[in-house]
């Protein structure tokens, strides 16, 4: 449908924006619910554009860029399966108009459009949108550095993948292309620019553009060099080093800033450069060796002249990473060799930088070159450093309460001396031998955390809840058990840092594991603790500025874990907190981890109590489902899909039949919006899964009218390579669950959709599934059954399927339920099966043995065709709800043979024995005769074994 481009149509969307703008949810949400609906209309994009740029309301002109960027963010990419949602009109349009756009549009309004190109760009070019760069180039002509700037700035978020891209030839070839047109261009125009800076040395307003400029260039000069050296950039390397050298001994007056806070552009761009330098060292080191002893000169000198204020944090860091990357290269280790350059390194850089502010940057950044330093002079720097460590722990014990910042830097120092090799999940891994962090730990960490007011000294606190956390691999078990309480004592603190780490550290002491991969500390040790642990951790997200907080949340979940039945006589309490917790969240999701991890404790609180006591269910359905049905009918996107995998989890641990309060939802589950949001499939499927388990029965005799919607979603889920599988879990179910007369009529369809779809696109995925369907159908209804749906749908079809399908691809089949269907179904054809016996297909007959031997004793092939290598990948673009897995609601792994069958190879010897009492005779001599000597070998295996003959 398209929307005209009319005044009317522009003043209609004029007032909806103004209204997305409002405080008052109830005028903003269906605003932004009106806008949603009509975004897929033809022209909806080229309203926004014009509203941008032609409306007289300067916010509305914002308010529509900002929409705009957001609505390219989210449809520009075309997803294989799913619907093109911006019609091709609009994508011409907006190609062509963008640009010019963008360069016209005051600067707010330019940041918004250039984000989108480069959105746009990220798709299309260089491909779909050739002349982008020419069109880009050309600007630079221009002479008006509004126009020059944003050309820049969109080649800067174009480019700027190139600095996390893995190295592919598609890359190769984009980037190759990109440097033909840009690289000459930027060389001249960064010569231009400079030359225009000291023509206009005392205009402080055009060098305030120009430097804007030069930052920029500095920027695209990363990007474009970050992958590998450009010849081009190898052979004009004089060129661009010695005029960032230039620039970074420059000091102009006029371009000083007053504000302590805010880094200036000067700050900026020599930032910049001291990256550019650092990428140089580390990549290029042969080619830049000539450049660097200026360089390390020129950066040493900024950092000895640089004052403490905060608008130079960046600056700094900056160039002390520069350092830090260059002593750990052997080729340079002989600028750091002499002991007097350590000890001054470490007296004026080092050690100035780790007092403590508030903002990390310069702290990091020292950290990091006491590391790189440590690579080659261990010793020498330990040495260095624990003179200082020793007389700043001096100076706090004369004065505590002036001289807490000599303690914090001192356990800054020792942290970063002691650790080598860090990962998030296991904290240190490797530490340094010269540091005895035990010792450390009780003389100097331990009092602070024991000290009765948990208020005081609160960065001195958060300082010995990190040591615990970092150390917590190298300090003793019986210490930390020691530090336990004391950090469930903090969770009390006001200061929202040191109640925040110690909810991380209790969560990562008890994700620890120890010898035979339990989790270190068991659950009865830390059994004494459980009430204070739960009522201060719940009692925390009352704090200001921790509602929301994911690491208590996370905290939560890991303690249910580790406490298990434990736990019990404290859940009714806590799942009523939690639902208080949910209906206040579900007004206005923002915190994806808390949510997620709030989602995982109400899991962890049904299971730990139902396994105790499954009648219990009831009641969480009590506390739970006022609750989810707001979220379902008031469509809060980010929930639904976590809402179904809690009901999943509710409506398995009932044994017998379905509730009716779930079989009055049935219906709604089978709506087709539903299924449009790819977040909500996996959870949908799982929980009509459980209904199917569940319900069969009741679903036959009080909703069969809802059978053919029920296929409708298969058939839906069946013709996208990306959620194909999950329409074959739920064809299963159905398959397995639902009494045989109330699917007896849809059965020939369902096979006719499969083999359109196989003709259509036949990938591994599909074919895997498909075996594991029809050995569970042959299972089901019989070999007989399976034969005549095939040759009911086309004549000889079983044949085809038996030697183009099964024979040849059941060695694809993974996982040993699968597997064992597959056996279990081929056995059946096998022996089950009278014309398997006597008529064209017994010629099969031998070739399908052979396969199923095949298939339990060959490896499994995992190969897949190059061309299908990203069909799994779950890539949604934009902020769509992704599926987000629940561990804690996970399904358990049901297999429908396993009554019937225990092991499959005992199961063929006993059903060929079987069928050759029927006719003596005949299966030996169809065995012997063309059955290849190994599988021969392992079939005598399997008669032994079951101690069996055939006739």
């Amino acid at each position: 449908m398209a929307m005209e481009l009319s005044d009317a149509n522009l003043q209609t969307l004029t007032e909806y924006l103004k209204k997305t703008l409002d405080p008052d949810p109830a005028i903003r949400r269906p605003a932004e619910k009106f806008l949603e609906s009509v975004e897929g209309n033809q022209n909806y994009p080229l309203l926004l554009l014009t509203l941008l740029e032609k409306s007289q309301d300067n916010v509305i002109k914002v308010c529509a860029s900002v929409t705009f960027k957001n609505y390219i963010k989210r449809n520009w990419r075309i997803v294989e399966d799913e619907p093109n949602k911006i019609c091709e009109a609009d994508r011409v349009a907006i190609k062509a108009n963008i640009v010019h756009l963008m360069l016209s549009s005051p600067e707010q309004i330019q940041k918004q459009l250039s984000d989108a190109i480069s959105i746009i760009g990220r798709e299309d070019f260089p491909q779909k949108w050739p002349d982008l760069l020419t069109e880009m180039v050309n600007r630079f002509q221009s002479g008006d550095f509004h126009v020059i700037n944003g050309v820049l700035r969109t080649a800067h978020s174009l480019f700027k993948r190139y600095r996390h891209e893995f190295k592919s030839n598609e890359l190769w070839t984009e980037i190759k292309l990109v440097l033909d047109a840009f690289a000459l261009p930027l060389t001249n125009l960064f010569k231009a620019t400079i030359e225009l800076c000291s023509t206009h040395a005392n205009d402080a307003s055009a060098l305030r553009i120009l430097f804007s400029s030069l930052i920029l260039i500095s920027k695209l000069f990363y990007s474009l060099n970050f992958q590998d050296l450009p010849e081009f950039f190898e052979d004009n390397m004089e060129t661009w080093m010695n005029n960032f050298h230039t620039l970074l001994t420059l000091d102009n007056k006029l371009l000083q800033t007053d504000d302590e806070e805010e880094a200036g552009l000067l700050e900026l761009l020599k930032s910049q450069i001291c990256d550019n330098a650092a990428l140089y060292a580390q990549k290029y080191d042969e080619e830049f060796q000539r450049y660097l002893p200026r360089f390390v000169t020129a950066i040493w000198n900024l950092l000895v002249t640089t004052g403490q204020e905060v608008k130079y944090d960046l600056l700094v860091s900056n160039a002390i990473q520069f350092l830090a990357s260059v002593c750990e290269r052997p080729h340079y280790k002989n600028l750091f060799e002499d002991q007097n350059t350590l000890t001054s390194i470490c007296e004026k850089v080092i050690v100035p930088n780790m007092e403590f502010r508030d903002i990390d940057t310069r702290r990091r950044a020292a950290c990091d070159l006491v590391r790189g330093l440590c690579k080659f002079f261990e010793g020498p720097v330990t040495g260095i450093f624990s003179g200082y460590v020793n007389s700043m722990l001096q100076e706090y014990a004369k004065n505590p309460s002036v001289n807490w910042k000599h303690k914090d830097a001192a356990i800054y120092l020792v942290t970063s001396l002691a650790s080598k090799a860090q990962t998030q999940k296991h904290g240190i891994t490797q530490a340094n031998e010269l540091v005895n962090l035990t010792e450390f730990f009780v003389n100097h960490i331990l009092p602070d955390l024991k000290s009765a007011n948990v208020n005081e000294f609160p960065v001195l606190k958060a300082d010995g809840i990190k040591y615990i956390m970092i150390f917590r691999n190298q300090v003793p078990k019986e210490h930390l058990l020691v530090s336990i309480p004391l950090l469930i004592n903090h969770l009390q603190a006001e200061s929202i840092v040191v109640h925040t780490y110690a909810a991380h550290a209790l969560e990562r002491l008890f994700t620890m594991r120890g010898p035979n991969n339990a989790t270190l500390f068991t659950a009865a040790e830390i059994a004494p603790f459980v009430e204070i642990l739960l009522t201060n951790l719940f009692k925390a997200l009352t704090l200001p500025g921790s509602s929301e907080n994911e690491y208590i949340m996370k905290a939560i979940m890991r303690s249910f874990s580790l406490l298990q039945e434990a736990i019990i006589p404290y859940i009714p309490t806590l799942i009523t907190q939690l639902t208080q917790k949910l209906l206040a969240v579900s007004k206005n999701p923002s915190k994806p981890h808390f949510n997620h991890y709030m989602f995982e404790a109400i899991c962890l609180s049904i299971r730990i109590t139902c396994k105790a006591n499954p009648a219990a269910v009831v009641n969480f359905e009590e506390a739970l489902f006022l609750v989810f049905t707001e979220i379902l009918q008031n469509d809060v996107q980010e929930f639904i899909p976590y809402v179904f995998q809690v009901m999943s989890l509710l409506l398995e641990t009932h044994k017998n039949d379905i509730p009716s309060s779930y079989m009055a939802l049935f219906p709604h589950l089978l709506q087709p919006v539903l299924w449009e949001r790819t977040g909500n499939i996996p959870a949908l499927v799982r929980l009509l899964q459980a209904f199917l388990e569940r319900g069969s029965n009741t679903i036959a005799s009080a909703a069969a009218d809802k059978i053919p919607g029920l296929l409708g979603v298969f058939q839906k889920l069946i013709a996208s390579k990306a959620n194909d599988h999950q329409g074959f879990y739920l064809l299963n179910s159905i398959i397995e669950h639902m009494p045989p007369e109330s699917v007896d009529q849809y059965r020939k369809q369902i096979f006719i959709l499969l083999f359109q779809r196989l003709q259509n696109s036949k990938t591994t995925k599909f074919i895997k599934s498909f075996l594991v369907f029809i050995n569970l159908y042959c299972i089901k209804y019989g070999a007989l059954a399976l034969q005549e749906i095939f040759d009911g749908i086309q004549p000889k079809m079983f044949g085809m399927v038996l030697e183009k399908i099964i024979i040849p691809e059941i060695q694809k089949v993974s996982g040993n339920v699968e597997k064992k269907i597959c056996a279990v179904g081929i056995t059946k054809l096998l022996t089950e099966c009278p014309p398997m016996m006597d008529t064209e297909y017994t010629k099969l007959w031998t070739p399908l043995l052979q396969s199923l031997i095949g298939l339990f004793e060959l490896p499994e092939d995992d190969t897949i065709p190059d061309e299908e290598h990203f069909i799994d990948i779950e890539d949604t673009p934009g902020y769509q709800t992704a599926f987000s897995q629940l561990a804690f609601a996970g399904k358990k792994e049901h297999d429908p043979v396993g009554q019937m069958v225990n092991n499959p190879k005992i199961h063929l010897a006993q059903s060929l024995h079987k069928l050759s009492t029927a006719c003596p005779g005949r299966v030996p001599s169809m065995v012997s005769t063309s059955l290849n000597a190994e599988a021969l070998q392992y079939l005598q295996g399997y008669l032994q074994a079951a101690s069996v003959t055939l006739l």
